[in-house]
This record gives structure tokens, sequence and C-alpha cells, in this order.
């Protein structure tokens, strides 16, 4: 829980300072919201469905927040000197993953997603973008994980909605976003999201497996549905294009690849457990000594445990770095002296 609150604050204060708006929506909607969205049509089967005692909607655990956010972008007008309209939400979506799928923190069905939605013009398309992928690579070279980029495309198959001409568009602009930031990247047929292409940024477990963490998307599917407008300079009516993008991804799988990256020693900033007191032996002055030097700790917001079991002061050395606690602090009668 520290790991991931740590987490999760770092990734919202970048965006935040890329004038992101934190945002909140229900966990559980009326079904009609996506199919409105697609969602409903191409993973009906994989959403899980709630009965209400007291009404006869048919109810859903939001398995995404896009739509949500499509609403609240719709709430009110909106001109083109408002745009862009950036939301963010930090939330767990729900999706009723089969069984032989489930894998670990890789594959789950209650996912924590650090979900972002931008509303843009396009000419504010290659800014947006830009700015997000620099975010995404201060995260992550603070983190010190090395990622490389896929740029996802459609294939040839029906499963995709929306204009080809935007397709076309956005595949393109992709490509020159990358080049354009000095990324190397491969292109990978099949493996775009129903509404739009995708930058996914890709990090390399222990065993040497990708995964796909970051992600910057195209939606050219939910304007549309949702009938998502704008005011343009000249009056007329003009439909944003919407920019999805998360940080870490699913949290979960991030967690998992994570874990691993660091084999469980966390910078001091993120280890649970920050500093460990271990006690040499019993006594009322160093008793004192010790809570003093706790609660001096613990105000100053530092993360501290103690450690007074009866083993040696060396298997609780031990003890303290197979935990790998970043500080160890021995308190005996010198130290008290």
């Amino acid at each position: 829980t520290t790991v991931r609150n740590g987490l999760i604050a770092y990734s919202e204060e970048i965006r935040e300072k890329l004038g992101f708006e934190r945002v909140w929506s229900p966990h559980i909607t009326k079904k009609e919201l996506y199919e409105v969205s697609g969602h409903w049509a191409k993973f009906g089967d994989e959403l899980f469905l709630v009965k209400s005692q007291e009404t006869s909607d048919e109810l859903v655990m939001k398995p995404m927040n896009c739509p949500h956010h499509a609403q609240i972008y719709a709430a009110k007008p909106r001109s083109y000197r408002d745009l862009p309209v950036k939301l963010m939400e930090t939330t767990t979506n729900y999706r009723d993953e089969k069984s032989g799928e489930l894998h670990g923190l890789s594959r789950v069905r209650s996912l924590t997603q650090d979900d972002s939605h931008t509303y843009c013009q396009p000419e504010q398309v290659d800014e947006i973008f830009d700015q997000l992928i620099v975010k995404i690579q201060e995260f992550y070279g603070s983190i010190d994980m090395k990622l490389s980029l896929r740029i996802s495309l459609r294939d040839e198959s029906d499963s995709y909605l929306g204009p080809n001409e935007l397709w076309e568009f956005g595949q393109t602009k992709l490509a020159e976003i990358a080049k354009r930031n000095n990324l190397e990247y491969y292109s990978e047929e099949g493996e775009a999201a129903f509404y739009g292409p995708k930058l996914d940024f890709m990090a390399e477990d222990a065993i040497g497996r990708k995964w796909q963490v970051a992600t910057v998307q195209f939606d050219f599917v939910q304007p549309e549905r949702f009938e998502l407008e704008y005011t343009d300079e000249d009056g007329s009516k003009k439909r944003p294009i919407m920019i999805h993008c998360a940080v870490m991804g699913s949290f979960d799988r991030f967690f998992s690849v994570y874990i691993e990256h660091t084999a469980g020693r966390f910078p001091i900033w993120l280890s649970p457990e920050q500093l460990r007191i271990i006690q040499v032996k019993d006594s009322d002055e160093i008793d004192s000594f010790v809570d003093e030097i706790t609660s001096i700790a613990r105000e100053s917001g530092l993360r501290i445990q103690i450690d007074r079991s009866n083993e040696s002061v060396g298997k609780k050395i031990r003890n303290a770095e197979l935990m790998k606690v970043p500080y160890t602090v021995v308190i005996g009668e010198k130290e008290v002296e």
C-alpha cells in the first residue's frame, strides 16, 4: 500500500503540472453508457453485471473510465478557448477475466489505472503528445526503468470502429511524433485499441518478458458516439480529438514488473519501512530513548519500526537486510550514553 500510494501520488503530481484536473466517477452505472461508447458490443461478455433489488435497470461495474469522462466533458458547452480540457482519475476498474487468463498481478479482475483524458483541437495534438512523452520519460527515468516503444496499429479485420481516414491520420501522426521525440520504436499490427492507434511503452521483467505499462492513445470513436462538441473561432461546431494516457497503465501489472526490477529493494521514498531500530536489550532507559527517537522520526514523516525481539543482534540485523530496509540503527547502552 505504501509503494502503491507513493507511485500514484507521483503520477498524479506530474500530470497536475501539465494542467490535468482530478475528477471522480462512480463504480457502477447503467449498461446503456457502454452501449453508447461501443464497449458493450466489443467487451460485453467481459463485464461484471450487477442486479438491483430496487429497479429493473441493468447495471455494470465500470470496466474503464473514458465514457464517464466523456460525460463530464459533455456536461456544459465548450469553446475552442476552453481546449484542451484535461481530466484525470486514479481508480479501480473491473473486468470479468476468464480463469485461464488470470496471471498473478499481471492480469487481474480488479485493476487500478492512473487514467487521464485530453479533449483538444487537431492543431494541439503534437504539443499534447510531446508533453505526455516527456513526463512518461521523467517518471520512468526517476525509478531507473528502461522502456521500449511499440506503435500499436490496426490490422485488416473489422474489429475497429471509426472512419478509415482518421485511422490513417492517427497512425501516420504517431510515427511522426515518435521520430520527432527521437524514440526508437517498432510497429505491431492488431495491437491498436478498437477506437484508435496508440503509443505503448513496454517494460521488461526479470526474465525478459515485455509488458505494456504507459500508453498514449488516440480515440476517434467516443467523441462521435457521445456527440462531443466545441464551438470553433468561426462559430461552427467541431468534434474534439480525444487522447487517452496512463503513466503506469494497470498499476497491478506495473507493480509486478517493478517488484522484480528492484528485487524488492525500493528507493527510500517508496520503501514501506525506511528505518528499523534494533534494540540490544530491554531496560527502562533504553526503552525511553528508543521511544523518543521513534516519536521524532514519525513526526518527521519517516516510516519506522522497532525490533525488540529476543533474537541476537546479528540475527536482527540479518532480518532487516533480508527485508531490504534501507537504514538500520542499533541502540544499546553505549548509544544511550
